[in-house]
């Protein structure tokens, strides 16, 4: 299947009935404050299993893409990011709406999306291929030390300590281990349970780690208000004139919100902010960011939606997740038995194909989507977060039952909720430790294959080029941040401690 022919076979009817359901529930979660598009994706990702590979893949890619744009709603109406990486449109797009201009506000970080979706995919269709040309080449050390650089990157670059950051990696590839090893043949961390012996699915860990632990988070605040903005179509339709004005201003932050999607660990967020600072740093009129101002809108939005482009990129071409909600895609992958990276080309043209165009029509459906609907989608801010957790905590335990018919993994879904939550309190990141448990078997399998084809020798990792260089790249990821601090704490003693100037 080429990509024409993947793009003709989304205007079918079931799958463009799944497209468009998928945006559709990918931005009325977006909407909703607290739901966030990983959460849906995870709660999506049991019921997946009874689709094909094509359909499961087209639900997932539009309601990823509905989920990031679904956010600027709350930002703009409420001054609350209805997914994280619209905290940065909260500062322009709530102002210029409490002035009168709601609908002006919405329309804007529309069109940006739309532009910032559109490049990415651009970037999407020309990069990968090659990038998967060179994967092929990569033998079992290459993979396993580009699996090691994934989880040091992205453990460096989480929010908050890096130490924490490595310890949920570490969690996450600890949880994987249990069940048969596949060299041995034994069992191993099964503790004497049998329903061990096939490993914990990573199914309800998902599920309990991030969508049953976000429910609990969020009901400690369930009954917070917000003063919003009431939504008006007026001003929603821009026009040429304004992507003309701020032309040059999507085009830049979308280079900056494909490329941070290309680094593993940045994400959407830290897209946003730094698209948003290069757009005021550069700006005529600077005193208006957090007044209203429509740059700081369109930086924004354009960033982050040109992150679902980028982080695709490694994904599909080197089967390495950038984020939460592309290890949650990973996932879905594997449950239909294809392995995300050089050989998905290969063997299956037809779902990378798929992913393709669907990312561009997912992102000019929900343009239309929000054009025409933000009325709609403002009032579904008004629903409770009591008539909608209880909801979301039945699809937990459905999800989690539905996989196998069992009812342990009801239970892992529960004890996994409960750890997210206490991981959610003590401030540590989740996407690493949803990262390090979907790659750790990858790394594992990788490093066996290459010590059983050296005949245990385990020098070639380290001599090979390419392995060489991935591991040099980690160790610096890691070492890099405390060596930082360590000199920044180092030059503020001495700064402290040097005697004041004498008086001339």
């Amino acid at each position: 299947m080429t990509l024409a022919e993947a793009f003709l076979g989304l205007f079918a009817l079931k799958p463009f009935l799944i497209l468009l359901g998928g945006v559709l529930m990918g931005i009325a979660v977006g909407v909703l404050p607290g739901i966030t598009a990983g959460m849906l994706l995870a709660l999506t990702l049991p019921f997946t299993y009874y689709m094909s590979s094509v359909n499961a893949v087209i639900l997932m890619i539009a309601m990823f893409v509905g989920g990031v744009s679904g956010g600027l709603v709350t930002a703009t109406l409420m001054r609350i990011p209805g997914e994280p990486n619209a905290v940065m449109t909260t500062l322009d797009g709530y102002p210029l709406a409490r002035a009168g201009y709601p609908g002006r506000a919405l329309g804007l970080g529309n069109a940006a999306s739309l532009i910032g979706g559109g490049l990415s995919w651009l970037v999407l269709v020309l990069l990968t291929p090659p990038l998967a040309k060179i994967g092929v080449a990569f033998g079992p050390f290459e993979n396993f030390a580009l699996v090691i650089m994934a989880l040091a990157l992205i453990t460096s670059l989480s929010d908050g300590s890096q130490l924490k950051g490595l310890m949920a990696a570490l969690l996450g590839m600890l949880v994987s281990m249990p069940g048969i090893d596949e060299a041995s043949g034994m069992t191993r961390l099964t503790f004497g349970f049998n329903a061990m012996e096939g490993g914990l699915n990573s199914l309800p860990v998902i599920i309990g780690i991030f969508a049953l632990s976000q429910v609990l988070a969020d009901a400690i605040n369930i009954e917070q208000g917000t003063e919003h903005v009431r939504a008006r179509m007026s001003g929603i339709f821009i026009t040429l004139r304004d992507y003309v004005v701020h032309g040059w201003n999507m085009l830049r932050s979308s280079v900056i919100g494909v490329w941070m999607g290309i680094l593993p660990g940045v994400g959407a967020t830290i897209a946003s902010i730094v698209a948003y600072t290069a757009a005021k740093n550069i700006s005529r009129t600077p005193e208006k960011f957090g007044q209203g101002s429509e740059e700081g809108i369109v930086a924004a939005e354009s960033a982050n939606n040109a992150t679902t482009g980028g982080t695709l990129v490694p994904l599909l071409a080197l089967g390495i997740p950038g984020g939460l909600t592309d290890s949650i895609l990973l996932s879905a992958l594997m449950i239909h038995n294809l392995t995300p990276g050089p050989l998905l080309y290969r063997n299956h043209p037809e779902i990378v194909n798929t992913i393709m165009a669907s990312h561009l029509v997912a992102h000019v459906v929900m343009f239309a989507l929000m054009t025409v609907g933000c009325v709609l989608f403002a009032r579904m801010m008004l629903i409770r977060g009591h008539f909608l957790y209880p909801f979301v905590l039945v699809f937990c335990v459905v999800g989690a039952f539905a996989l196998n018919n069992r009812g342990f993994d009801v239970w892992v879904m529960l004890a996994f909720g409960a750890i997210g939550f206490g991981l959610e309190l003590a401030k540590v990141p989740l996407a690493p430790f949803v990262i390090g448990l979907v790659l750790a078997p990858v790394a594992e399998t990788e490093l066996r294959s290459g010590l059983m084809a050296t005949g245990g020798d385990i020098a070639p990792l380290f001599l090979r080029p390419i392995s060489g260089t991935f591991l040099a790249v980690a160790a610096l990821a890691l070492i890099w941040p405390f060596a930082r601090a360590a000199w920044r704490r180092r030059r503020n003693v001495s700064w402290a401690s040097s005697p004041p100037p004498s008086p001339p």
